[in-house]
């Protein structure tokens, strides 16, 4: 296996995890219009909107199996986003529920689990995982921003009788997205899969599983869980918010992606941060992004300009926490099963973590609202809280080992 030459950036690591995110990007934010415009109802939205975290669980138990066993990466990446993308792309044309829940079912149980696997397949050919994956994942933020921002701007504009027609080429977008990766990921470096060297070891799900008796392991997940619930929260709530603040509706997008402008920015500077603090306080840092995010939401509802600064926490809360999280989970898993590993941490930040949020936090939001008027404030107060028990779970019961502390773990590792 080969790694990028010293000194050189992985351009193709690089381009790799800008198109696995423009896929995603492209559909996302106005499906929920286009859903609406078909006569779905909340409960048939709701489960479309639940495809990704059914994807999770099937992509732990048995897709992640076969890129950690039976594929290389790079073929896998490259089946997956074909039949991704021939169902995204028959979307297009889908105008009735149960096909069109169907389709996004085989969409997103081919697609979730090729976010884990480039993960893996980008620390594979890092020589130093620390320093660059935050560069490389950076990619990611930016194909999320070049798939989203011209669609919506393009389409929310876009009105009478043709609105409907013109959300539905977001369908396209991905899907032409998703077979162009699928041809890319042929010419990624060559990723073999690992083995199996006993009975034990022919489930990688099941031994990544099993690594959660280790404590400081069963620590990160349970923050991990609790800070993916929070931070799919902010998706769920964050927009009603700001419209009942009284941001008009066409600044409603504008200033929740001051978020992801500030993810580029802290992307490329985590390899630092993560070398002079180290993985504890890096990961503190990101869920005390939440804390204060939320905390600014709650006790400061008409101060607009503090509202619109605060969005730059974005940043900091997925690159210091999550991205943090994939890099550790490959310094600290065994190489045979960090596919899985990598899975297993996205069944809770794309799965029960969504789920949760949504069970949680708009029943929640619901009993806080009278005569249509919400309780954001407390309502952002429990979730600030959640960030700071976070964040004290991790501070004082979260203790690597030395030989997957940040300065410990070699190049290429």
């Amino acid at each position: 296996m080969q790694s990028h030459a010293p000194g050189r950036f992985p351009i193709k690591l690089f381009i790799m995890m800008v198109l696995e995110l423009f896929i995603w990007g492209a559909w996302l934010p106005l499906i929920w219009d286009y859903m609406g415009g078909l006569g779905f109802s909340d409960l048939q939205v709701a489960l479309v909107g639940s495809a990704f975290a059914i994807a999770s669980v099937v992509a732990i138990f048995f897709s992640n199996q076969f890129a950690d066993r039976n594929f290389s990466a790079e073929k896998f990446m490259a089946f997956s986003h074909l039949i991704g993308g021939l169902s995204m792309l028959a979307l297009f044309w889908t105008k009735s529920f149960v096909p069109f829940f169907s389709l996004m079912l085989v969409h997103s149980i081919f697609y979730v689990p090729t976010i884990s696997v480039a993960n893996s397949l980008a620390f594979a050919h890092l020589k130093d995982a620390q320093k660059e994956f935050g560069l490389v994942r950076m990619g990611g933020t930016i194909g999320w921003i070049l798939a989203a921002w011209p669609l919506y701007y393009v389409l929310k504009g876009s009105q009478g009788e043709g609105l409907q027609e013109a959300r539905s080429y977001i369908f396209v977008v991905s899907g032409i997205a998703s077979l162009f990766l699928a041809l890319f990921s042929l010419t990624l470096p060559h990723t073999p899969p690992k083995p199996a060297t006993g009975t034990e070891d022919r489930l990688a799900w099941l031994r990544a599983t099993k690594l959660l008796a280790i404590p400081y392991l069963l620590v990160l997940f349970i923050v991990t869980f609790i800070d993916s619930t929070i931070h799919n929260g902010y998706f769920l709530l964050s927009a009603g918010f700001l419209g009942a603040i009284g941001i008009e509706p066409e600044k409603i997008m504008p200033v929740m992606s001051i978020g992801q402008v500030a993810e580029i920015l802290t992307m490329a500077v985590l390899g630092l941060a993560l070398k002079r603090l180290g993985w504890k306080i890096t990961m503190v840092l990101g869920i005390l992004g939440h804390a204060a995010r939320f905390g600014v939401f709650a006790l400061f509802p008409g101060q607009h300009s503090l509202i619109v600064a605060v969005q730059v926490l974005h940043g900091i809360c997925y690159a210091f926490y999550f991205a943090t999280v994939y890099i550790f989970i490959d310094a600290a898993f065994p190489k045979d099963v960090r596919a899985s590993a990598q899975g297993l941490f996205n069944l809770l930040i794309l799965g029960l973590g969504d789920l949760t949020a949504k069970w949680l936090f708009l029943p929640l939001r619901g009993n806080l609202t009278t005569d249509g008027v919400t309780d954001y404030k407390t309502l952002f107060l429990v979730m600030s809280a959640m960030a700071v028990a976070a964040t004290a779970i991790l501070a004082f019961f979260f203790r690597p080992p030395r030989e997957v502390e940040v300065s410990a773990v070699p190049d290429g590792a």
